[in-house]
């Protein structure tokens, strides 16, 4: 069999997979966030954390527990790093220091799991399970709790209340995270996945001598890192490692937990504003953007041009072979077009043009179908823009699920998505300009970077601040400034964005429904899902496109 042909059966397998799932597990979510009872184990957390779960919120509230609840999950991953080597299970490391720290806290909490770090060289048992495998729980839960609040805005008539963000978070990581978690974990294992807490072992190697490794709760954290879209490795070689992703079969499960519950959230979106048909609309969006990347990233990879290249069957450096090519491209862009930041190949080593697909991936704003609960919240947001922009077409007042696009939905729209560029172009200029930054491009001379050079900081900031994580290996980001800059990137880009969406939850939750007539424009129709795909690249490449000729664009071209 071909590789070809072999990565083309693999997507068809995972898109028949993802099918299977859609329905429903998007029905199962939508029942979980309009319950109306409480599980007892959800009683008892209520009582732990002293929330009345029953008490509906207005945006104000609502932000105030994000942001309450994730700058305690900062402090405690914190601390929890910072008297690492006075902790039982921690394999001797030391304590980590105060900015690599910082940045690994913000980053596991605001869903980027960006590693400046060598996992199995720097974080314990406790740290790893207690520690990161919890935020790559609640995180995700945050971000679902966020998207349920928005379709709330949508559906809610004349309240402006938008539930309650304690029962959301719970209900998202008790009903639907945890049980698929368990389930994945089992999988894993089964198909040669390590789990256990072991301590350092020294193996011989192959070719002689010996290395150190050690095992650890590796498929329990490696089915929540891909599922709830988190991405953080137990070790440095992230999904690379045969620990973490033992075959091709593992491979394209992870795959399939990477992108399983962003696809089904359209299900849940169209179920909770009663119209499926809307739903649907979103799901063909983020479809058509998805397909579009995968089959340009596969013929990108397998028809790079060069002899040892061809000889070798495409661009098989950074990519594992038990993998291949093609499973590889499919992985890379499905960690790009969400923001998992899980890597079963170098993203360094893919051609310029993939590193440019990549990089675009993550500059549309990871909205395709984007992380879990973040993909949602920013395609509405983008579904806003392009109701707008048709409005301003026809010479109509926009309308969106019966709710008018007024000044200030299309103010907060806008600060929106303008937030994730200044946060990117702003640090990658002041990383360009500085000798110490430009000192961390390991594979060329401080001062004479070249397009390559470039890419690898453009992609750092790219990656913290649409929460993705995942790296181009040639730059050293274990630096005070790059673990502050990409720190302070990751959190200002996953919660600023949050302050605008529930913002302009809480206004269209206000608002009176408005009744459709014949110039209202239908937006579950194909020609509206044809808009919104249009306005989303517009908007990425007249935003994006001079860095990005600066960077992958000049190196392929070169």
């Amino acid at each position: 069999m071909s590789p070809v042909l072999a990565g083309v059966l693999q997507l068809t397998a995972l898109v028949a997979a993802l099918a299977l799932a859609y329905r429903p597990l998007g029905d199962h979510m939508a029942a979980v966030y309009n319950s109306p009872r409480h599980l007892r184990v959800e009683k008892v957390i209520y009582r732990c954390i002293g929330a009345d779960a029953d008490a509906e919120m207005r945006w104000p509230a609502y932000l105030r527990g994000v942001l309450a609840f994730s700058a305690a999950g900062v402090l405690f991953l914190y601390l929890l790093q910072r008297v690492q080597g006075g902790l039982p299970l921690s394999l001797g490391f030391a304590s980590i220091s105060p900015d690599q720290a910082f940045n690994t806290a913000a980053s596991f909490v605001a869903n980027t799991n960006w590693q400046s770090y060598s996992g199995e060289q720097a974080m314990g048992h406790v740290v790893q399970t207690a520690g990161l495998a919890v935020q790559n729980f609640v995180s995700a839960a945050t971000g679902m709790a966020v998207a349920i609040a928005l379709v709330r805005g949508f559906a809610r008539s004349r309240t402006g209340y938008l539930g309650n963000f304690w029962a959301d978070l719970v209900r998202g990581t008790v009903r639907v995270l945890v049980p698929i978690a368990v389930i994945g974990a089992v999988v894993l294992v089964a198909c040669g996945a390590v789990q256990n807490f072991s301590g350092i072992h020294e193996v011989g190697q192959f070719m002689g001598g010996h290395q150190q490794t050690n095992g650890g709760a590796v498929a329990s954290q490696e089915v929540i890192k891909e599922l709830g879209t988190n991405g953080g490795g137990y070790f440095n070689a992230n999904s690379a490692h045969p620990f973490e992703n033992p075959d091709a079969f593992t491979n394209l499960f992870e795959i399939f937990l990477i992108l399983v519950i962003p696809f089904a959230l359209t299900r849940t979106f169209g179920k909770l504003v009663g119209n499926v048909r809307q739903g649907y609309a979103v799901l063909a969006t983020m479809g058509v953007i998805w397909l579009g990347f995968t089959a340009l990233m596969m013929w990108s990879e397998f028809a790079h041009g060069g002899p040892a290249l061809q000889a070798a069957g495409a661009a098989m450096e950074g990519k594992e072979t038990r993998f291949g090519v093609g499973s590889s491209a499919i992985f890379s862009v499905a960690t790009t077009l969400t923001s998992t930041g899980a890597v079963d190949s170098f993203h360094s080593s893919f051609t310029a043009f993939g590193g440019g697909i990549q990089l675009l991936g993550m500059m549309l704003g990871e909205i395709a179908p984007g992380g879990v609960g973040s993909g949602l919240y920013g395609m509405l947001v983008m579904a806003i823009i392009a109701v707008f922009i048709a409005g301003l077409m026809v010479g109509r007042t926009p309308e969106y699920l019966g709710k008018k696009i007024g000044t200030r939905e299309i103010k907060l729209a806008a600060c929106y998505i303008l937030i994730t560029p200044t946060l990117v172009l702003g640090f990658s200029a002041a990383s360009m300009v500085l000798p110490d930054a430009l000192g961390s491009m390991l594979n060329t001379k401080a001062l004479g970077a070249g397009a390559h050079g470039f890419s690898e900081v453009l992609y750092a900031f790219t990656s913290g601040a649409n929460n993705n994580g995942s790296a181009f290996a040639g730059l050293n980001a274990n630096t005070p400034w790059y673990n502050t800059t990409i720190g302070l990137a990751m959190l200002l880009g996953r919660f600023l964005p949050m302050v605008f969406v529930l913002a302009l939850a809480g206004s269209l939750a206000e608002q009176k429904p408005i009744p459709e007539t014949a110039g209202t424009l239908r937006t579950e129709k194909p020609l509206f899902a044809g808009l919104l795909v249009g306005t989303i690249l517009i908007i990425t490449g007249l935003t994006y496109f001079p860095a990005l000729a600066l960077g992958p664009l000049a190196e392929g071209l070169s």
